[in-house]
C-alpha cells in the first residue's frame, strides 16, 4: 500500500471498528516463510504486519523480511523495533516509540535520536507511540529497563502525558508470551486516538474481552510461531471472530 505523507497515521486511528495486526520477528523465520505466514494472516483478515521484536537483528534481516512480506500482501508493513539498527527503507512506516515508564533514557529518547535522520531521510513515516510496558511485562520489560504497569491510575497517567506530548497512539504492552494478557481494567482507561493492546493474548475470549474494552487494534505474534502453517488459519480464525462484529 502506498501513503501520503501522514495518511498512514490517519488511516491508523480512521476505523470505527476494531482490528488485527500480526507481529514477526525476522530472527524467528526466514523472509521466504515470513511471506508466506503474512499471506496466510492477511487473508484469513489480519490489516497490518509489523516488523520487529529481538533485540540484535540486524537491518539486513529486517530489510530482506519486509520486501518479502510487501511482496505478498496489500495491507501496510509497519516496523515495531527494538531499536535503531532494525530498520528498512522499504516499510511503510514506524511505531516511533517512547518506552515511557524505562528507567533507561536510551528507550525514552536514545535511540529514537539515532534513528530519527535516517527514517526522515527515507522517507518511512514515524508514528508517534507511547509504548507502555504493564504486568507481567516478560522479557520486553527485562531489555527494556521498564517497571511494569500495575493500576488503572498508572495507565490514566502515563497515557494523558502521551497525550500531552501530541502522541494519537498509545500501545499497552503485556510482553511477548506473557502468561495473561493486560488487564482489561488498564484497557478502559486509557486516552489514546488509537489504543493498541498486545501481549499473551492467544484466546477468543482474550480477544473479546480486549476489544469489549476498547482496544482498537489487537495484537499476536508468539501465534505465528507456535502453530504450522497448515493450522495458522483455522486459529486465526476463531480469534477474528470478535473483530468482525
Amino acid at each position: 500500500m502506498m501513503f501520503a505523507d501522514g495518511e498512514l497515521l490517519n488511516w491508523f486511528c480512521e476505523s470505527d471498528t476494531p482490528r488485527h495486526a500480526t507481529l514477526f520477528d525476522p530472527a524467528k523465520q526466514s523472509p521466504a516463510e515470513a511471506a508466506l505466514k503474512a499471506k496466510i494472516v492477511v487473508e484469513v483478515g489480519s490489516k497490518l504486519i509489523l516488523i520487529g521484536g529481538s533485540t540484535d537483528t540486524p537491518n539486513d534481516l529486517v530489510n530482506a523480511t519486509v520486501v518479502a512480506i510487501k511482496e505478498v500482501v496489500d495491507v501496510p508493513v509497519v516496523l515495531f523495533p527494538g531499536g535503531a539498527h532494525a530498520l528498512s527503507p522499504n516499510a511503510d512506516g514506524i511505531l516511533f516509540m517512547m518506552l515511557m515508564n524505562s528507567k533507561n533514557p536510551r528507550f525514552l529518547i536514545g535511540e529514537q535520536v539515532k534513528g530519527a535522520t535516517w527514517l526522515y531521510e527515507n522517507g518511512v513515516e514515524m508514528l508517534p507511540t507511547a509504548y507502555l510496558i504493564c504486568e507481567p511485562g516478560g522479557k520486553v520489560g527485562e531489555v527494556g529497563n521498564a517497571i511494569p504497569l500495575t493500576s488503572p491510575e498508572e495507565v490514566i497517567s502515563y497515557s494523558l502525558c502521551a497525550k500531552g506530548y501530541g502522541m494519537k497512539i498509545v500501545y499497552l504492552e503485556a510482553g511477548s508470551g506473557a502468561e495473561s494478557p493486560v488487564h482489561t481494567d488498564m484497557i478502559k482507561v486509557a486516552h489514546a486516538d488509537c489504543l493498541i493492546v498486545g501481549g499473551g493474548i492467544r484466546t477468543k475470549e482474550d480477544v473479546r474481552n480486549a476489544v469489549e474494552a476498547g482496544a482498537d487494534w489487537i495484537v499476536t505474534g508468539t501465534l505465528i510461531e507456535d502453530y504450522e502453517i497448515d493450522l495458522l488459519a483455522e486459529k486465526l480464525k476463531t480469534l477474528f471472530l470478535h473483530l468482525h462484529k
